[in-house]
């Protein structure tokens, strides 16, 4: 899975577009902005709560940010299927940091996905030492993902046709 969401990902900016007119996808942008802002809110009420000891709720926040993106993801991989593919039109210093945010985004989105799965793994089935030592990775990572998805999103949709 960790190698095989981001191959096909990358396949779809590639692939042709014919007949995707018929399905209106325009909306999925400012959808996955939302799942972006909604995750890193999760994600910073399960870290707080882990940190209070209160497994309850960081459980239900950290469950709830999975699920998020996961619903990002397909529909992230649908955008990118049907739509069409959007360029960026500014230019000097705040192109120059839009594509540092890009790239840095999109290595990290590709990095973060074997780590949450192992996280998850890992707290579902008890090996919390094993769960603790990862996430001390995923954390900063996935919410640095969910962060720049909403930046990356903010610079970009002026362009949006």
């Amino acid at each position: 899975m960790s190698i095989a969401i981001p191959v096909v990902v990358a396949m779809l900016f590639f692939m042709p577009k014919e007949g995707s007119d018929a399905v209106d996808v325009s909306f999925l942008p400012t959808l996955h902005a939302i799942l972006n802002s909604l995750t890193a809110i999760l994600l910073v009420i399960g870290y707080y709560n882990i940190r209070k000891g209160n497994v309850r709720v960081h459980r239900t926040a950290m469950g709830t940010a999975f699920g998020l993106s996961a619903i990002f993801l397909i529909s992230y991989v649908t955008y990118h299927f049907l739509g069409e593919r959007t360029i960026y039109g500014g230019d000097g210093i705040l192109k120059l940091f839009y594509y540092f945010i890009l790239l840095t985004h999109i290595v990290l989105a590709v990095v973060i996905v074997p780590l949450v799965l192992l996280s998850v793994y890992f707290a579902l089935s008890e090996q919390f030492a094993r769960h603790r030592r990862i996430s001390k990775w995923t954390f900063p990572i996935w919410l640095y993902v969910a962060v720049t998805g909403v930046l990356v999103y903010m610079l970009i949709s002026p362009y949006y046709s």
